[in-house]
């Protein structure tokens, strides 16, 4: 879960970074990271970049997880009803939005969710099978149809493909010439 914070607006090498830094100080726990003075724990998240509003994201997410009940243990968080009553109580948290939501119940909580991120639109577009101005629950609705009910594995692994191809290929300034999908890709073809 804390990853899913940290992750906001930042390479996931930064992260890994500022994850070090709270494993050095032993402060991967809820109760630990309440503990730590706010200007300590912006020192360790510094690497992730807006480490300031990280800071005040990852305290109000560990707030609600001792509200609820579940601090010593998160992922028990799970049991505490349907997923969308669970994601609507992670976006009433303070900078947690739909993509980290989504990400905390799919990867932090196993529950079948389709996190929509930047990669997803951008492959989705070029592919045409998503247009610019779909709302990120269009988007994931659409997604959604084409999965098999309830199944986390796949929703892991199409994250996680959808992730790498970004990454590596259908970048902003894209890599078509190389990318496995360029005889499929519209706009690969021009």
């Amino acid at each position: 879960m804390v990853g899913a914070v940290l992750t906001q607006n930042t390479a996931w090498r930064n992260v890994e970074k500022a994850m070090d830094n709270l494993r050095a100080a032993e402060a991967l726990s809820v109760a630990a990271i309440l503990a730590l003075p706010e200007g300590e724990l912006a020192a360790l998240l510094r690497p992730s970049g807006f480490y300031r509003i990280k800071t005040a994201r990852l305290r109000a997410l560990c707030l609600f997880l001792e509200r609820r009940g579940v601090a010593v243990a998160p992922e028990k968080l799970a049991a505490q009803g349907e997923w969308p009553d669970l994601r609507r109580g992670l976006l009433a948290v303070h900078g947690i939005g739909e993509e980290t939501a989504d990400s905390i119940l799919l990867y932090a909580l196993n529950l079948p969710v389709m996190v929509v991120d930047a990669y997803t639109r951008r492959i989705g577009g070029r592919l045409g099978l998503l247009d610019d101005h779909l709302s990120y629950a269009e988007v994931q609705a659409r997604i959604e149809t084409e999965l098999p009910p309830a199944d986390v594995p796949v929703r892991n692994m199409l994250h996680a493909l959808l992730v790498a191809l970004g990454k590596g290929y259908c970048r902003p300034r894209p890599r078509c010439d190389h990318c496995p999908l360029n005889a499929r890709c519209a706009y690969s073809a021009g």
